[in-house]
């Protein structure tokens, strides 16, 4: 089978450390980011005795900040964006507080009922037992594959936490700072942006890889030579990382759109008010919305497609010849890709952050952000070869459902670009799709010119033919990876989708802390200049958060098939038949799922927004001046009423998704259960992408009519037409389907994946209960 170039040592060297660079330069960026400053006695005052040293350091940097400012005094600014951010963060983090008490206990009785489960496969026994994969061979006991499952299922969970939480924190930290900066430009502003969202993609990326790469080595310390059972329970931290970031989507999802919604309903279409006016009383829970469910959502997202598409990888590498060998360096291919992005990304950074390339227009802005799919893209194709010629022999098997395939690595190599340029297709796809400088985008907004019916019709068409191009993406990756290298090639096609997550995450982040900087400067009362540059910087975020979901949905799509092929070998199932009733009622089911997914959320936005809407109204028919901008509303209760109606909303999608493989498994067998999964993943894919697409286009449709850039918009507009308000009902509909239902299903048909494969052994066991009385 021929040695690998790369040696262990090199393995173990190269893994860690790429990860300790990639968090050292996600606080390099952050210390950037935090130079501006948002106290106004160090932004502007040069009256104080120590602030003469301040501003020679500066290089006149205070007396910049105010250049372009019209006729608005600086200290009242600073101070205003400073109040309005500590009152974002307070919101954001009082939220996901209260979601992980109630995720907290959720994890603990799961992690519970992993370990009975697993342990009972042989009776709780602490004695070695023959190995699955070659019976002549002692491994450890089932008891210890349930202890160590439940471990890094704790792990994944936690990791994936704390991801959700940093991004968020990141996000709320940068946001005024992105305001502030505005006013020197529009570059400027998009920097500070970018830099704050390469915080959280790099520090997401390199915290996942070390967490995974410690647990490995950790675990490797008991289980010695049995990596078949060391690569089991390493699937739980995928598991653990994929649960949370349910929790974290359905319920920052149904938060974020409850807000909006009812800030848009009342404020924009009712009462004739700017969007994020300081008047509106949805306004805070609106810009809290942004940062709980597109930042912490999103972080937690990904981070549980990558830990599943590495321990789907890891589980067939290690029945492969690269386990039985023990061949570490190629046993730890997939984490070498990661690595290997990671640097690929830092570089790929450096061409939208340093004076060289700052934009200058708003023009410039959306093709700066296309560059970097671009580049990290062509430059990690160089890297995969790189690591598939120095990190795999030239030949090596696989396990193909029984039999061992021989795979060269250039059919490898083939294997994770097929992947990653899939990724890059659907991202650009997706920018078409979603984004105003095209003609889809373009043909929505003219439909509003007879209402809002049309409108309707248009986005909905939208999104059902934006499928077609990247499921074909997908389906081309599928078969050339499995045609090479059997489930491992689709698992390591999915990391490669996933291997610039960094600059993926960069570019997605960026959209709602750009959100989030025009909401500010409305609500600071900032020049209208101001928060034309912010509305730009937002519409590319727009487009930006459709192509992060695109690389979300496709990803799962891969991730999901891998999972399904380790779990049918975990299963000991020889063949899927979907002639045989146990399975095709398990594809019908399965089928059916993602449309029960998508009502409960979606009914979830609806009635919280209901409640929105009645408070929203209440306190401009109650509260004397609030019209007129006299007296403050009362930010607090609608706060409250995204916090409660979310925490609540959430459960029963949460425990849809988490009890069917369980319930399926134990009641109608593995047969039954792989039908479910395949139903889910094939209807799962094109809800998603539709949903998420019809959601995008209607908002910059909307964004379009609103900033009047050409002479068709000028034509529909301005804001509080006929047409605009038509595109807001658009919007506004388009709310829950991209932000809410559409984002979470990539979480169902992943989440149910995995569950499966961590509990294939019991499921093989005791499961089927009903079959086994009806015979």
């Amino acid at each position: 089978m021929g040695a690998t170039i790369l040696p262990d040592l090199g393995t173990e060297i190269l893994i860690p450390l790429c990860a300790i660079i990639g968090i050292g330069f996600s606080l390099f960026q952050w210390v950037i980011v935090s130079k501006v400053q948002l106290s106004p006695s160090r932004a502007s005052s040069t009256s104080s005795p120590n602030s003469g040293a301040g501003a020679a350091n500066k290089n006149g940097y205070s007396d910049y900040l105010i250049e372009e400012e019209e006729g608005i005094n600086d200290h009242n600014v600073v101070l205003k964006c400073a109040e309005i951010q500590s009152a974002i963060s307070e919101g954001a983090t009082s939220f996901l507080f209260t979601e992980y008490q109630y995720v907290g206990v959720f994890m603990v009785v799961f992690a519970i009922l992993i370990f009975v489960f697993l342990g009972s496969v042989e009776g709780f026994s602490t004695k070695s037992q023959p190995c699955t994969y070659d019976p002549f061979k002692m491994c450890k006991p089932a008891l210890a594959t349930a202890a160590f499952s439940t471990i890094s299922f704790l792990l994944g969970a936690v990791t994936s936490v704390v991801s959700g939480f940093l991004g968020m924190k990141i996000a709320t930290y940068a946001n005024a700072r992105t305001t502030l900066e505005a006013r020197k430009g529009v570059g400027k502003a998009f920097i500070t942006a970018f830099r704050s969202g390469a915080v959280m993609g790099f520090l997401l990326a390199a915290n996942g890889l070390l967490v995974l790469f410690i647990t490995i080595n950790l675990f490797k310390l008991y289980y010695g030579d049995d990596w078949a059972g060391l690569f089991e329970a390493i699937t739980g931290y995928g598991l653990g990382g994929s649960s949370m970031a349910l929790f974290g989507r359905v319920g920052g999802g149904i938060y974020t759109k409850a807000a909006d919604v009812g800030a848009d309903l009342v404020g924009k279409v009712e009462r004739n008010i700017p969007e994020d006016d300081p008047r509106n009383p949805a306004v805070i829970a609106d810009n809290v919305g942004d940062n709980v469910g597109d930042i912490a959502g999103m972080g937690s997202d990904l981070f549980g497609s990558y830990a599943e598409s590495s321990c789907a990888a890891l589980v067939v590498a290690s029945i492969s010849s690269f386990g039985i060998n023990h061949e570490l360096t190629a046993m730890l291919y997939p984490l070498i890709v990661s690595s290997v992005g990671i640097i690929v990304c830092l570089l790929t950074t450096l061409f939208a952050t340093t004076s060289a390339f700052e934009i200058k227009t708003v023009k410039e802005i959306e093709p700066a952000l296309k560059r970097q799919l671009i580049i990290s893209t062509v430059l990690m194709t160089v890297g995969i070869a790189i690591v598939s010629w120095i990190a795999i022999p030239s030949s090596f098997t696989i396990f193909n459902f029984g039999t061992q395939k021989v795979v060269k690595n250039w059919q490898l190599f083939l294997c994770v670009a097929v992947g990653l340029w899939a990724g890059l297709i659907i991202g650009f796809v997706t920018e078409y799709y979603t984004s105003n400088a095209y003609s889809p985008v373009q043909d929505v907004a003219d439909s509003c010119r007879t209402g809002a019916a049309t409108n309707v019709i248009f986005g909905l068409a939208l999104g059902y033919k934006s499928c077609i191009i990247p499921i074909f993406a997908i389906a081309i990756s599928i078969f050339v990876s499995f045609s090479f290298a059997a489930m491992y090639g689709i698992a390591v096609a999915a990391l490669g989708m996933l291997s610039t997550i960094a600059t993926g995450l960069a570019i997605d982040a960026y959209g709602p802390i750009s959100d989030n900087a025009g909401g500010i400067a409305e609500m600071a009362g900032m020049s209208h200049r101001i928060r034309e540059r912010t509305d730009a910087l937002d519409a590319a975020g727009n487009t930006t958060a459709a192509i992060g979901k695109g690389f979300a949905i496709g990803s799962a799509a891969l991730v999901s098939l891998a999972l399904f092929g380790a779990f049918v070998s975990r299963a000991s199932i020889s063949t899927v038949d979907v002639l045989t009733p146990k399975v095709f009622i398990g594809l019908l089911v399965g089928a059916m799922l993602p449309y029960w997914f998508s009502a409960m959320t979606m009914k979830s936005v609806g009635s919280a927004a209901l409640k929105m809407v009645e408070e929203v109204r209440r306190q401009f028919n109650t509260i004397p001046g609030l019209m007129e901008g006299t007296t403050k509303p009362d930010y607090a209760t609608c706060v409250k009423i995204s916090t409660d109606a979310s925490i609540k909303e959430m459960i029963p999608p949460g425990a849809l998704v988490m009890l069917t493989p369980l319930i399926v498994g134990i009641f109608f067998g593995v047969e039954t259960l792989s039908g479910v999964l395949a139903g889910s993943l094939v209807s799962g894919v094109q809800i998603a992408i539709s949903a998420s697409n019809t959601g995008g286009a209607w908002d910059n449709a909307k964004k379009y009519i609103e900033a009047g850039a050409s002479e068709h918009a000028r034509t529909l507009g301005p804001k509080g037409s006929d047409p605009h308000k038509a595109a807001v009902i658009g919007d506004t509909i388009g709310d829950p389907l991209k932000d809410t239902s559409g984002p979470s299903l990539n979480i169902l048909i992943k989440l149910m994946a995995v569950e499966s494969l961590v509990f294939a052994p019991f499921f093989a066991t005791h499961g089927g209960l009903l079959f086994k009385l009806w015979n």
